[in-house]
């Protein structure tokens, strides 16, 4: 199995099933699935995250509503148009599929990737500090994917101060939120949001040398693998 799986966007989930799987896209013949998974958060809480799979790795009844799904990917971004608009979506991209590991963190992910949009800091009426920043992550064959996090606390005072085109590496969870969009002065509509809640991020210059594996010490699966058998394995782009 391969764990250099394009280090600079790296995700874990495990979860279960809690929709059907739609029909998504095609490329080059290969069709793609989409889903939602329900991963628990050590508050009780939960995250419901959008997936992605290959039909290559589908087998039969994997897929059905209320069972587990455990699986290496990465977060990626699309453009879709509603109503005119082009708007950011947001899915796990699911690489490898894998046994079952409740021993680890169900919801984890590394990114390092370029500030695309100035930092955006604030403060909530209870005075925690938050900030909103824009992570534009590249991709192979020329593309990139763009990533929203939230920082808090001290983290969201050290992002303030970074600027367009910096560089840094974030590790975290991915979380989804509820939140009204106004329509009209007598309507709104229940969205839902996905954004990493940043637990540990660093910035660092495009040409020192950083090894994220061992600052973040946050995907390193080799001795939790060693002797078990993956699932399966994808790597097509």
């Amino acid at each position: 199995m391969n764990h250099n799986l394009e280090k600079n966007n790296k995700v874990f989930i495990f979860g279960e099933i809690v929709s059907d799987a739609t029909f998504s896209h095609e490329v080059y013949g290969e069709g793609f699935y989409e889903f939602f998974v329900r991963v628990m958060r050590l508050s009780g809480q939960a995250d419901i995250l959008p997936v992605t799979l290959s039909e290559r790795l589908i087998q039969d009844g994997m897929l059905e509503k209320g069972k587990s799904i455990c699986a290496l990917g990465q977060f990626r971004s699309y453009n879709k148009i509603e109503n005119g608009r082009s708007r950011l979506m947001l899915t796990v991209f699911v690489r490898e599929l894998l046994d079952e590991l409740p021993d680890r963190n169900p919801n984890s992910i590394l990114l390092s990737g370029y500030i695309c949009k100035p930092p955006v800091y604030r403060t909530t009426p209870f005075n925690r500090e938050i900030a909103d920043v824009l992570v534009a992550v590249n991709r192979a064959y020329n593309k990139s994917d763009y990533i929203p996090c939230i920082a808090w606390g001290r983290n969201a005072r050290f992002v303030k101060n970074l600027c367009v085109g910096d560089k840094i590496a974030v590790s975290g969870r991915i979380q989804s939120r509820e939140y009204q969009k106004k329509l009209s002065d007598t309507e709104s509509k229940t969205m839902t949001a996905y954004e990493v809640s940043v637990s540990k991020l660093a910035a660092f210059d495009a040409g020192e040398e950083f090894d994220i594996d061992s600052e973040f010490d946050l995907y390193s699966l080799q001795n939790k693998q060693d002797g078990q058998t993956a699932g399966m394995e994808y790597q097509s782009s």
